[in-house]
């Protein structure tokens, strides 16, 4: 039995090792694999392409254009053995005029014949070179003596040498006729076709990419509260299918932000009735000591109901327009000045934003009421790259603990030591905020600030 459990155990160990090594590997993987689509699919397009042709040239190389080659070759070294055989059988014909003749006009090759001392030295055979192999063998195999050959001397030549009894024959060969000198041109076809393919490729993918853009760039602006006046849903079935499910979500979000402002629209008239025929009766009944108190009860009550109904309205029905941020961020410095509290602001890059202004403006105005009740200086900075607007409100107040600055942002939470309780103590002011810059696409974070506070940072996409 304890034998037995050792061999599970191993097998489990070994198990586990094979899947961290296969997890890492796919890691390994994915992180060298691009990540857009476009990308992909011409990946997915390519590598088949280039796998299939790389198969092609080898079957083509190793069993046509080698074979092709050793066949060639091996019949002119064939034909040479048969003129040595000649010149041996016919010793008579002193100046072999007879034999060089049959070898030009019948075999096409060039004859003579040297002193028996005229063998070069043996030379360094090219590596690559498939001629100089097949007639070395060749030579080997069918004459089996003493031999040089030149295969790069000359382009269109070949020049081979034997070594016999009492000479050298030399002997030039066409090129063509022991080499398949037309595989440049079966590869040299095979690399266009692959390059026009590639390029018809290219540009099919891009045409099939554009309408998932469009469809992704509509949706982001959606996201950030925008229009996309131009947007229609073409391309491929699945993406105009997809395209009009945003279209019909988009449609039903819009229906329902509609009907939620209207119904918030008319329980604000309503309760605003109620609330000025109370105050009404309040300035009938006249001044009182029993009457201040309810006058301060429905201030209290009205500024509750502004927060609740600014809260659950959001920022629906306002479109989003180009806005001069560093303007909007004078305004909130000059309001905060106004009520007695030192403000500084500062902005850099390009300040027109598109943006809702009045929500994103209330906002920032939260964001630095929220300040203002708990500090004394204040300091406005805006920064507007290619992609982010950044608005950064710090202050020298009391600051928030680290683990209630996500806490903070719950509506209706009211801590005792909170900063997101407003002057009416709904607990909305934070709340109301973040909900606007999500609708923007961005969120607000809150921080340490230099100044020894709470920094808040709104950053929103542009």
């Amino acid at each position: 039995m304890s034998t037995l459990a050792t061999g599970l155990t191993l097998i489990r160990s070994a198990r586990r090792r094979v899947s961290a090594a296969n997890g890492w590997m796919g890691q390994r993987f994915n992180d060298f694999m691009p990540k857009g689509l476009y990308a992909r699919a011409l990946l997915i397009m390519i590598v088949p392409m280039v796998l299939l042709q790389s198969v092609i040239a080898f079957v083509f190389m190793e069993r046509h254009w080698n074979t092709v080659t050793q066949r060639l070759s091996a019949a002119v070294v064939q034909d040479i053995a048969a003129l040595i055989d000649v010149y041996k059988s016919y010793p008579q014909d002193k100046d072999n005029a007879a034999l060089r003749r049959i070898a030009q006009n019948r075999l096409g090759l060039v004859v003579d014949f040297l002193g028996p001392n005229e063998m070069p030295p043996p030379g360094s055979k090219p590596f690559f070179s498939l001629l100089d192999q097949s007639i070395s063998k060749q030579i080997s195999k069918q004459i089996a003596r003493p031999f040089w050959i030149d295969t790069v001397g000359r382009s269109n030549l070949v020049e081979i040498r034997i070594q016999l009894d009492d000479a050298v024959m030399r002997v030039f060969a066409l090129r063509s006729a022991a080499y398949a000198s037309n595989s440049e041109i079966f590869l040299l076809w095979m690399v266009g076709t692959s390059a026009v393919l590639l390029v018809v490729a290219v540009l099919f993918l891009r045409n099939q990419i554009r309408p998932i853009l469009r469809l992704a760039d509509a949706a982001e602006s959606f996201g950030k509260g925008r229009d996309a006046p131009n947007f229609k849903p073409r391309g491929a079935r699945e993406v105009r299918r997809a395209a009009y499910a945003f279209i019909e979500m988009k449609t039903r979000v819009e229906r329902s932000i509609e009907q939620r402002t209207a119904m918030l629209a008319g329980v604000s008239h309503d309760l605003r009735t109620i609330l000025t025929r109370f105050k009404l009766e309040l300035e009938l009944i006249g001044d009182a000591p029993e009457t201040d108190g309810m006058r301060k009860d429905v201030d209290e009550m009205s500024a509750m109901l502004e927060a609740y109904l600014a809260f659950a309205r959001g920022d629906s029905g306002e479109r989003a327009q180009p806005t001069d941020m560093a303007a909007a961020l004078e305004e909130l410095r000059s309001d905060a000045e106004r009520h007695g509290h030192r403000a500084t602001v500062a902005f850099s890059g390009q300040p027109v934003v598109t943006v809702k202004p009045a929500s994103f403006k209330r906002c920032l105005a939260n964001l630095v009421s929220n300040a203002a009740r708990h500090a004394d200086a204040i300091a406005i900075t805006g920064q507007r790259d290619h992609r982010y607007l950044t608005v950064m409100i710090d202050d020298d107040g009391p600051g928030i603990p680290m683990a209630m600055r996500e806490e903070v942002f719950k509506p209706f939470l009211r801590l005792d030591d909170a900063r997101n309780q407003d002057e009416g103590g709904t607990g909305l002011g934070l709340a109301i905020a973040r909900d606007i810059a999500r609708s923007h696409g961005g969120d607000i974070t809150l921080g340490d600030s230099p100044m020894g506070g709470l920094r808040a940072t709104v950053r929103v996409p542009v």
